[in-house]
């Protein structure tokens, strides 16, 4: 077998800038991607000529103006601007927390009155916030916190929101001034073409095998230099420490004989009855004028074995285990660990790309060459 500088286990995002700049320094890089297709959480399948995020919703943004500018050079951004609406049971209200959603909520027209009703709701937590309800009501009050916040967080931790630690929502996007922007970010869009259009470029002459489970294959690393391993990192040690925990998300996407099914790109479905978080209406990430429409609702759940991880459960339980693995991680010499999975956290796309570009610092030396 072909002998190569990097076995990449992933090809998400992070494994692909680092490929991008490894080849680019004379390094050869093998990737092995336990689905069917290259692009982790980011792939896109293309359904009535509309490119459906096929892991959920991917709205690039970022305040780092270099890495704006790295990405961009791969394929050009439109200018999409993330505007969710929350529909709970029937009413819609803007997102983030703005002017607008305090107007619909209270009839209030100035940023005056929505603080002072805001502040009058805030007095129902006493002290230090014990919880997340807590939490949440001393941030923005009980009528956001009922209609808003509790009904969508519970589907999506799976918990009670007062069997939730506080520091989940330590602080929330509320604004004073009628602005429907979700992300604070200067940089903002979809790729247009998709995705997959960034992650072409950026395995472009690796050796790619898809379909392939590295952990059932452990032995493509005998001809290899370095690992870079962006899996779970528990399961790597094959659970030697325990299970990290995670939780996952279901999606059910359908075509539908309409050109525009709910007029926005993302609408939360905030109550706690409607058994979905989500609906993603896919074409309107890409200002789409197809004839039809692919709408796709997201349900979240437990992670099980066999299931696909996407949140850590980021609580001090899982924590203290992680810190368990990164220590055998540290006294590793030949693999490196990286990404969502790698690393057990939440990772925003720029900041996976930075991460990334890190690594290329630290493995590519004077050889690599960034902007």
């Amino acid at each position: 077998m072909k002998h190569y500088d990097y076995l990449l286990v992933g090809a998400g995002l992070y494994n692909g800038v680092f490929a991008y700049f490894a080849g680019k320094a004379g390094k050869s890089c093998l990737v092995v991607e336990k689905r069917s297709e290259a692009g982790g959480n980011v792939y896109c399948e293309n359904i009535e000529g509309i490119n459906v995020h096929k892991y959920g919703a991917h709205i690039f943004h970022t305040n780092d103006k270099s890495i704006w500018s790295f990405v961009n050079s791969l394929c050009e951004f439109n200018r999409y601007t993330n505007s969710p609406v929350a529909n709970y049971k029937g009413e819609l209200y803007n997102m983030p927390f703005n002017m607008n959603t305090f107007n619909k909520m209270w009839g209030v027209v100035t940023p005056e009155e929505a603080r002072a009703k805001i502040e009058s709701q805030r007095q129902a937590v006493k002290g230090e916030p014990r919880n997340l309800e807590e939490q949440a009501i001393s941030l923005v009050g009980e009528d956001i916190y009922r209609k808003l916040i509790k009904g969508y967080t519970e589907k999506q931790w799976g918990r009670d929101c007062r069997d939730l630690p506080a520091f989940i929502i330590k602080r929330l996007p509320v604004r004073f001034v009628y602005d429907n922007n979700y992300f604070n970010d200067r940089y903002q869009g979809i790729p247009e073409g998709g995705y997959n259009m960034i992650i072409n470029k950026l395995f472009e002459g690796c050796d790619m095998m898809t379909g392939t489970d590295f952990l059932c294959n452990r032995e493509l690393s005998d001809n290899c230099d370095k690992i870079i391993f962006t899996g779970p990192i528990d399961a790597y040690y094959g659970y030697s420490e325990g299970r990290l925990e995670y939780r996952t998300l279901r999606f059910e996407t359908e075509v539908l004989d309409t050109d525009n099914f709910q007029g926005n790109a993302v609408i939360n479905y905030t109550d706690r009855e409607t058994p979905y978080t989500r609906i993603i209406e896919h074409k309107h990430f890409e200002f789409g004028t197809q004839e039809k429409t692919v709408i796709t609702k997201e349900y979240p759940s437990e992670w099980e074995e066999g299931m696909e991880p996407y949140y850590p459960v980021n609580d001090e339980k899982n924590q203290k285990l992680y810190l368990k693995y990164a220590e055998k991680a540290s006294k590793e010499d030949k693999v490196i660990f990286g990404g969502r999975l790698g690393e057990y956290k939440y990772y925003d796309m720029d900041k996976v790309i930075a991460s990334a570009l890190g690594l290329c610092r630290k493995e590519l030396g004077s050889a690599f060459s960034w902007m």
